[in-house]
């Protein structure tokens, strides 16, 4: 308000003569002017009588003298009042310059706060995933103990005539002792669950042609957890045997997704090299008919192999390298590439 009104004031002095005089009268000049006309009329006197010309010329110069000084201390005065306003201009310039500031400050915290808003958006996204993951890893363990019993029912009713069997299910009973108390002390930790399940589907593998189909299941298993890993979503990963027909024949995969395109196949003993090229040959036969039926590449191929001798494994290592196959064996499921 008193801004307004001295920005009102500066500009009726700069453009309003008369108020310009009126201001000038209040501060004095108005007395100088009435000097000046009484000095005027005594100048008219003194022409009409030249005799008294001479000492009213000295008084006259004498007021002229005063009106001078009166006229500096006036301009003085007026130069004393621009410098106040003037300095009043700068301090209202340094009033905006500060208030712009201010707004930069609270712009700046407002743009703050709006970033901590969007940390603890993802924040909480990612606890979301942990829970969603965390109950994933609690359905496949269900799963796993399904299949457990289902394979216990199995071993039941193999135990007549089969010495060797019972050893190895001993040994397994063992192994999953171990496997139950580690996943009761690795509960937290997510990573190191999945590769207990890997583990237990690898113990599962080693009863070899015992156990037949169920290595095929234990194998789509572990193919989804490691599609999982490389960032495939669930939803999209339904692994399992297909079947389907190309030119009038039908087509049978132990392993098999559409979307991503994967072929794969699984075999529980291979006795010699010869064995495992026709396993190589008859995988390399599906992946060409997928490709053909579904008019683009397979993306992951796999060999699953549950027991073969030594020299076996080296001859399939060395065939999946070469086709790039994803090579599963051993009493340890392990990804050769």
């Amino acid at each position: 308000m008193v801004s307004e009104l001295k920005k009102a004031f500066l500009k009726l002095l700069d453009e309003d003569l008369e108020f310009r005089y009126a201001i000038a009268g209040l501060i004095g000049l108005r007395e100088i002017l009435n000097r000046l006309d009484k000095v005027e009329e005594e100048i008219k006197k003194l022409w009409e009588n030249q005799n008294k010309l001479w000492e009213s010329q000295i008084k006259l110069w004498e007021e002229i003298k005063a009106l001078r000084e009166g006229q500096n201390k006036l301009w003085e005065g007026q130069n004393k009042l621009w410098e106040e306003v003037k300095e009043l201009r700068e301090g209202q310039n340094k009033l905006w310059e500060n208030q712009n500031k201010l707004w930069e400050e609270v712009k700046a915290l407002r743009e703050g706060q709006n970033k901590l808003w969007e940390e603890v958006k993802v924040l909480r996204e990612g606890q979301n995933k942990l829970w969603e993951n965390q109950n994933r890893l609690w359905e496949e363990v269900r799963a796993l103990r399904e299949g457990q019993n289902k394979l216990w029912e199995e071993v039941k009713a193999l135990r007549e005539g089969q010495n060797k069997l019972w050893e190895e299910v001993k040994a397994l009973r063992e192994g999953q002792n171990k496997l139950w108390e580690e996943v009761k002390a690795l509960r937290g930790e997510q990573v190191k669950i999945w590769r207990e399940i890997k583990g237990l589907k690898a113990e599962v593998s080693s009863f070899g042609r015992a156990v037949g189909r169920t290595l095929e299941d234990y194998t789509s298993a572990f193919i989804e957890v490691f599609l999982e890993e490389k960032g495939y979503s669930r939803e999209e990963l339904k692994v399992g045997k297909g079947a389907f027909i190309y030119n009038g024949e039908i087509i049978e995969i132990d392993v098999f997704n559409e979307k991503p395109l994967i072929v794969g196949e699984v075999t529980t003993y291979l006795r010699d090299e010869k064995e495992a090229e026709k396993e190589f040959e008859k995988l390399l036969k599906h992946i060409e008919v997928a490709q053909k039926k579904f008019d683009r590449k397979v993306e992951f191929k796999f060999l699953s192999v549950g027991n073969a001798p030594e020299k076996v494994i080296e001859f399939l290592k060395e065939n999946a390298k070469k086709h790039d196959i994803k090579l599963i064996y051993g009493k340890e499921i392990i990804e050769e590439t």
